[in-house]
């Protein structure tokens, strides 16, 4: 198995989290998914040739997967930001699934399964293109998701004070956008921030969690595993535990 991602610079950040590449080579491995507060775009070669081309909703549940051998994924994985506005519509109606999208999607037919550095430069251009020619982007929003993406702010009536943007209205917009609170969300984010650290074997009670029952509590309900198994990762269960494994 193997991953890597390369990180978008400059005003893309606000929308793109990262670009990344992973490859199945010997045998069929099963995944288990994670919460972690993004979607992605996924292109999936099998043997070579691209198969599956699909975005993913936000997963608020752990969720299995199994890749066949011979796999390669081109992918991108976007902030929720980018759901107004590089694609402009809710993904509230694939919470915790996916939906299938033709292989002419943004471009990517036009791919061979070596050639990630040439999808990452060309959707990068694409993508800037795109936000070019965009009207006013609320600014309101852009700061929310910095706050919460950056850890700076921990309960929705800070978020609401720091935005100017009420607290009713916020939860409006997620509900009608994503299908869940800011307060899930937050919760989400949250325990993806401490997933490094358990892969690092610190197992103890992070920032943001009242106590150790609480971390546990938390970590289980988004993950369906302890702290512990989390860090065992047997059979690199948890891909998004592995390749932050000392980073």
């Amino acid at each position: 198995m193997k991953y890597r991602q390369i990180k978008p610079n400059g005003f893309l950040s606000n929308f793109v989290q990262c670009f990344w590449e992973y490859e199945n080579a010997d045998t069929a491995t099963e995944h288990t998914i994670l919460p972690d507060g993004y979607f992605d775009l996924i292109a999936a070669f099998e043997a070579g040739i691209l198969t599956t081309v699909k975005l993913t909703g936000v997963w608020t549940k752990p969720k299995n997967v199994v890749i066949p051998r011979d796999t390669k994924i081109f992918a991108i994985r976007f902030k929720l930001l980018a759901t107004e506005y590089l694609f402009q519509q809710e993904i509230k109606s694939i919470l915790d699934t996916t939906q299938n999208l033709p292989f002419d999607f943004w471009g990517m037919g036009n791919y061979e399964s070596e050639e990630f550095e040439r999808f990452v430069m060309e959707t990068t251009n694409r993508l800037d293109n795109s936000i070019r020619h965009l009207r006013e982007i609320d600014s309101r929003k852009l700061k929310l998701f910095e706050l919460v993406y950056r850890h700076k702010a921990k309960t929705v009536n800070e978020i609401s004070e720091k935005v100017f943007w009420s607290s009713r209205q916020i939860n409006r917009y997620f509900n009608a956008k994503f299908g869940f609170s800011l307060k899930e969300f937050l919760k989400i984010v949250r325990c993806n921030a401490s997933y490094k650290d358990i892969s690092n074997g610190r197992l103890s009670s992070q920032s943001g969690f009242f106590d150790q029952a609480h971390f546990i509590k938390e970590v289980k309900k988004y993950t369906g595993a302890t702290p512990k198994e989390l860090h065992k990762n047997e059979n690199v269960r948890f891909l998004q535990l592995s390749k932050t494994k000392h980073r």
